[in-house]
């Protein structure tokens, strides 16, 4: 279906409002599309210089390389120069827009492309649905709060010019959480002499030359980066909490890199011990130990708080009850396909501002809340997990749960098995697979699908 015809037949309009949309990242874009869809009228606020996010690489690092110096620079990227995606593109794309190999200059064909072959789709997602005349780049928000009334003072301020307030009905928060880091406890870490970074501050290789680096992590940057770093480090020895007893050791295929339990502690003469009773002196640890969620500009008399990476009170990861619909957030859980996510949560958003969707009241919500936190309490799920959908096939029926609120499709069967498919092969093939598959026959499901929208 052609882009210009889905807008023409987008649903009728109900209530407009001026809204505010804190970042151009993915989740930002598909905001300002759905709320322009619905009606609304819409301001993308982005502190950088160009849409895309998170998929925007650049070379610099902060000057506090395990972010822990408020007043350093913040750097928004955590981008290393060889990521890929760990998702096939089919899967990973808009549910309208399919992420569809492009040939040409500077463009990644591959089923699992380059972090700048994501950038570009982002951008070509943006041009096509006109998205670009709505960003105000080069700005930042510096205070986005409640007044009486129930308005949204929206304070920021750009290269151009000084602060500035403007008022809007609705603030949407997609400023997403892959910036500020989450560093874990190592006792004797403030003596022990080496050199540390969080992953954040990973770009290349190089500076671990002839280094024995010590990565804490299980996640896919921490596979990335241990394999990316050993290309040229003397050793890395990576320490994971999940890591099974029969595989510790030497990994298999691998000269020069071990997988141990956490570590225990580390020394004033470089040593680190781990919990297997293992020990080496290293010359750098590298933090992959994940982000915390921060919104420094968000004023909500402590309405919304973060405790332990749990944003909240917030009625399925979106609406904080006290302030619904007028503040909202996207792209908070983690572990999942995000982009249809950031989609659904955006179709919603948008038709609950407009008044065609209608929320529980706010004691409903607040019910709604509280049951869910004590199923987590009641499977021990830490609090820091709150926001953590990959369990089970909890992001599916997430995203089916809000289709339905939205009176759309729920999530195509496909997309769901090749998530499936692609994490049992990542287990398989953690060295090849993103080049080796055996789902071509959702492949062919996907790309039948895509034929129904020209782009």
């Amino acid at each position: 279906m052609p882009i210009k015809f889905i807008m023409a037949t987008a649903t009728p309009l109900f209530t407009p409002r001026h809204v505010a949309v804190i970042g151009a990242g993915a989740g930002g874009l598909v905001a300002a599309r759905e709320l322009r869809r619905e009606g609304h009228q819409v301001v993308v606020f982005e502190r950088g210089d160009q849409v895309g996010g998170s998929w925007v690489y650049t070379t610099e690092v902060e000057s506090d390389p395990i972010g822990l110096d408020p007043k350093r620079r913040v750097v928004h990227s955590s981008l290393y120069n060889s990521l890929r995606t760990n998702l096939p593109r089919e899967s990973m794309g808009f549910r309208d827009y399919p992420f569809r190999r492009k040939e040409g200059k500077e463009r990644d064909s591959r089923r699992f492309p380059s972090h700048r072959e994501v950038l570009k789709y982002l951008q070509d997602f943006a041009a096509d649905f006109e998205i670009n005349d709505s960003v105000r780049l080069h700005t930042e928000v510096v205070y986005a709060g409640v007044e009486e009334g129930g308005k949204w003072t929206v304070r920021s301020k750009s290269i151009h010019r000084d602060c500035v307030d403007e008022i809007y009905d609705a603030v949407v928060v997609c400023n997403g959480h892959y910036f500020q880091p989450r560093l874990p406890h190592i006792p004797g870490i403030n003596s022990w002499p080496g050199k540390q970074m969080h992953s954040h501050n990973y770009r290349t290789p190089e500076p671990f030359q002839d280094q024995v680096v010590v990565l804490i992590g299980g996640a896919a940057s921490a596979v990335d980066i241990s394999r990316d770093v050993a290309t040229v480090a003397k050793e890395v020895h990576v320490a994971a909490r999940t890591v099974e007893e029969d595989k510790l050791g030497k990994l298999p295929g691998r000269d020069n890199i071990w997988l141990h339990s956490m570590i225990d502690s580390v020394h004033e003469d470089g040593t680190v011990v781990f919990l297997d009773g293992n020990a080496v002196i290293a010359d750098f640890i590298v933090h992959c130990t994940g982000y915390k969620y921060e919104f420094p500009f968000l004023e909500t008399n402590r309405v919304v708080t973060v405790d332990d990476s749990r944003v909240g009170p917030l009625y399925k990861h979106v609406f904080p009850p006290a302030l619904a619909p007028w503040l909202s957030f996207v792209g908070l859980p983690w572990k999942v396909v995000p982009f249809p996510l950031f989609e659904l949560q955006s179709k919603w958003i948008a038709g609950v501002l407009s008044n065609r969707i209608a929320l529980p009241s706010e004691e409903e919500m607040i019910e709604d809340i509280e049951a869910f936190y004590l199923s987590l309490e009641s499977s021990c799920t830490p609090k820091s997990h709150t926001h953590n959908l990959g369990m089970n096939l909890a992001q599916w029926d997430y995203n089916n749960w809000i289709a339905a609120q939205c009176g759309v499709s729920a999530m195509e069967e496909w997309r769901q098995q090749m998530y499936i498919a692609t994490s049992k092969n990542r287990l398989t093939r953690p060295e090849t697979y993103r080049d080796e598959w055996d789902d071509d026959d959702l492949v062919l499901q996907a790309e039948q699908e895509f034929a129904n929208y020209e782009i």
